[in-house]
């Protein structure tokens, strides 16, 4: 369910979690991973019967938030129910955001589904420490409202103390990187005034919804052909802290503000590629919402 070529999948979901915004992160870090990082990662790593006692934690809330979903009853619990798993996340972690600490694949010839991916060679042990490190972290935040203060403190530690070793970095977004940064700025701080405004667009434009997926999924083809899968992902991901930032109701964000914001966000990252018709049907509610970008 989850992959860098998905990332507003990934993104609806953690947009809508508690620890949404703080599993966003780890990613976004991750994704600015170099080969000269991951020692000092890797040293950061917990003893591994400490990680083992703390992992029996994460099943059994990873336990809980399945059986919860399955018998989603209530309009807040339907509301933040992701559509992922916590296993889906860390394969995505593994397998999409550290690929390079697999060694070499062949490209891919076809736009490849979620999951369907398995590494060709082993991590070097230091690569493996250090993935350890970011999925402990990424747990944490994933199931952040289901395990103690204490179990989440202890997962994160490690990866806390691991980034103060790291060199600050910045995403490149692509080619309309200053696009959608304003982008991610004015979502960061919305207004109350652009709030109601933004649910009012995205009211009006939900009967549209069925020609909204199509566009998004030329979007993401484009993303993928264009080799900014890792920059989409990144836009996607930065956007689910700037919803936060701005405060925007999880009930909001699941009834149709996320697949508005995340649709520009998107178009934004393909505009020079995309044709006339996919581009106005994913920003021209953005634009009729917000108005035009400020220069």
């Amino acid at each position: 369910m989850y992959s860098l070529v998905s990332a507003p999948v990934l993104g609806f979901d953690l947009s809508r979690l508690q620890g949404g915004s703080a599993a966003a992160d780890v990613l976004l870090q991750g994704l600015m991973l170099t080969q000269s990082d991951l020692d000092a990662v890797a040293s950061a790593r917990a003893d591994d019967w400490d990680r083992a006692d703390l992992w029996r934690d994460v099943d059994a809330a990873a336990q809980e938030r399945r059986a919860a979903v399955a018998d989603t009853g209530t309009l807040t619990v339907i509301e933040r129910a992701p559509l992922g798993t916590l296993d889906g996340l860390l394969h995505c972690l593994r397998y999409d955001v550290l690929d390079w600490t697999w060694g070499k694949r062949p490209a891919q010839q076809s736009m490849p589904a979620p999951q369907a991916r398995t590494p060709r060679q082993r991590q070097s042990p230091v690569a493996s420490k250090a993935t350890g490190v970011l999925s402990d972290a990424a747990a944490a935040a994933y199931l952040r409202e289901l395990l103690s203060d204490e179990s989440r403190r202890r997962l994160s530690a490690p990866w806390t103390a691991a980034q103060r070793a790291l060199p600050e970095r910045r995403h490149d977004l692509g080619p309309q990187q200053e696009d959608i940064q304003r982008l991610l700025s004015r979502v960061g701080a919305l207004s109350p005034d652009e709030m109601r405004r933004l649910n009012k667009v995205t009211d009006s434009a939900r009967p549209g919804l069925s020609d909204w997926a199509p566009a998004v999924h030329s979007a993401s083809w484009a993303v993928f052909l264009s080799g900014r899968v890792r920059a989409g992902a990144a836009a996607q991901l930065l956007l689910v802290q700037a919803l936060d930032r701005s405060g925007v109701p999880v009930a909001d964000r699941a009834g149709g503000v996320w697949n508005l914001l995340s649709g520009a966000v998107q178009a934004f990252m393909v505009r020079d590629l995309l044709d006339s018709a996919t581009a106005r049907r994913l920003l021209d509610p953005y634009f009729t919402a917000m108005g035009p970008l400020a220069g």
